[in-house]
């Protein structure tokens, strides 16, 4: 399976917060098939916002939450 990222990011009620404003004018950047590559969309994102401390910009990691067993510690 590939290891998807997903970058996007918006206007968040309190910036030391992930609460979104609005999920309807969430700004999606794209999906990466590696680390590396969504990093650097998330910094260019980030950096065109720089000024604004209401705007915030993440990766997620998407094959994380499609297989979370394949990270899951053992229960031996």
């Amino acid at each position: 399976m590939s290891k998807i990222h997903l970058v996007f990011g918006g206007r968040v009620k309190d910036p030391q917060t992930l609460d979104f404003a609005d999920l309807k004018s969430l700004d999606v950047v794209g999906f990466f098939e590696d680390y590396s590559s969504a990093e650097k969309a998330w910094r260019a994102a980030a950096q065109r916002t720089v000024d604004d401390a209401e705007m915030k910009y993440v990766v997620v990691h998407l094959h994380r939450l499609l297989e979370p067993d394949v990270l899951a510690p053992s229960k031996d």
